[in-house]
């Protein structure tokens, strides 16, 4: 059954309304979320150990009557290096291009970052030293789906900035054990895995316990009830964000194989019922092959189930006039993946702006060059989501990674854009509304 997804012209009258419409999201938080984090996060601060061992036996269903002990949770080296050693040879090249893209690209952020000083007239010296943390800790979803690069966007950065301790949590659902993700976990440098998740893994991060340090910080995405936690916990330790459902955004000129823009549609639509894929793109029949490649691919996807519904109710296929105002619109929604797919200085129409010393030449080129170097801030900008994207780039899709089906829809709150942080501030997570008699056994997953 071809999929139903949104299409909106921008010549169109009431353009601006329904994409208004369409980006719209209800923010309110579930209260009875909020009573049963705040109640798990107390608990784990009274009881430590005793309380985590007891909420993840239970919501993470572990079989054979649950773990004895908390050492039961933790996975060796020798495990994490086993499963990076049984992965196909594709899937671990996949891994260890994607780690090292992020290395290199985190190593010249460090550079940029190695502070300064200086000295004033009367011999004061002052300056700004950057140091890293002493112990961070990571959380990666295991509850519908698991995600490899959650692994590596998290631990690969901390390890660049020289973090001395990366702990990382993640669910196992049934205790299942995601390979991909304990090998991303060998390849990143995680000094530290975790088989635990939920509100009571942010708690145990925090608050620490009898074996688990607490940490200076908390990174990494989740569900509603993970980043009600973080949001709780936030003071006692530092957080990276509290964020909405995932998006991304793609302009396209209509140079690329559409098969490649519907897989980059659908890399964030399986991640949540509630996720969001836009493409905008003057060519009007582009955009109906992308369409076509999006019905093609679909039934090939595990997750399609999560595609399906999220391109439905919150995706969109935008014609545009042109590429200029494809950013002007691109500029208006920050959305938290910003994607640039053009073929270079004539998909604007106009010659190569003035390279700028900092930049790379191959990043100077079409619609990528003008959103580098124009001046003057804008709403994208500050949404730190401008992702650009080289024809030879080697995809690791999300979606064939695994999925354990939990029943249930979360909210996925941890994936999503800094436009939530943007229009609505701290309290602006945007977890979905659940029924309160389903809150138990949804808690712990992420």
């Amino acid at each position: 059954m071809p999929i139903q997804i949104t299409k909106l012209d921008s010549s169109q009258a009431g353009f601006h309304t329904a994409l208004s419409a369409l980006l719209a999201f209800e923010a309110s938080t579930d209260e009875a979320i909020e009573r049963s984090v705040a109640a798990i996060l107390a608990d784990v601060k009274a009881r430590g150990d005793a309380a985590v061992l007891e909420y993840t036996n239970r919501f993470d269903r572990i079989p054979d009557g649950g773990a004895a002990s908390m050492a039961a949770f933790d996975i060796g080296q020798a495990e994490l290096d086993a499963a990076l050693a049984g992965l196909p040879e594709a899937q671990r090249l996949a891994l260890q291009t994607a780690a090292e893209r992020i290395r290199l690209f985190h190593q010249r952020q460090k550079q940029e970052l190695c502070g300064f000083s200086y000295t004033e007239a009367d011999g004061t010296v002052l300056g700004q030293k950057i140091t890293p943390l002493d112990r961070v800790g990571i959380y990666v979803p295991g509850g519908k789906a698991a995600y490899p690069s959650s692994v590596l966007m998290n631990a690969v950065p901390a390890k660049v900035a020289g973090v001395a301790e990366i702990i990382m949590v993640v669910p196992t659902p049934d205790g299942v054990k995601n390979q991909m993700v304990l090998a991303a976990a060998a390849i990143a440098g995680v000094t530290r895995v975790i088989t635990i998740g939920g509100a009571q893994a942010v708690g145990a991060l925090a608050h620490g316990t009898a074996t688990i340090a607490p940490v200076d910080k908390i990174v990494g995405p989740g569900n509603a009830y993970v980043a009600a936690a973080k949001r709780r916990v936030f003071g006692i330790v530092g957080i990276d964000m509290i964020a909405g459902p995932s998006e991304i955004l793609i302009i396209c000129d209509g140079s690329t194989d559409p098969d490649w823009v519907a897989m980059d549609l659908f890399s964030q639509a399986e991640h949540d019922e509630l996720a969001q894929a836009i493409l905008l793109c003057p060519d009007a029949d582009y955009i109906a092959r992308v369409e076509a490649s999006i019905n093609k691919l679909l039934p090939t996807m595990p997750r399609q189930d999560t595609i399906r519904t999220s391109l439905t109710d919150r995706g969109a296929l935008v014609k545009v006039r042109d590429m200029a105002e494809a950013c002007a619109i691109a500029n208006s929604i920050a959305a938290e993946h910003l994607e640039i797919s053009a073929d270079g200085p004539a998909a604007v129409g106009r010659p190569d702006p003035p390279r700028r010393r900092d930049v790379p030449r191959p990043l100077l080129v079409g619609v990528a060059g003008r959103l580098l170097l124009r001046p003057e801030p804008r709403a994208a900008d500050l949404a730190h989501g401008a992702l650009l994207v080289a024809a030879g780039r080697v995809r690791l899709p999300e979606a064939l990674v695994g999925d354990f089906r939990q029943r249930g829809r979360r909210a996925n709150a941890g994936q999503g854009g800094r436009r939530a942080g943007l229009r609505r501030g701290l309290a602006g997570a945007r977890p979905q509304r659940r029924a309160a008699p389903e809150i138990e056994r949804m808690i712990a997953a992420a």
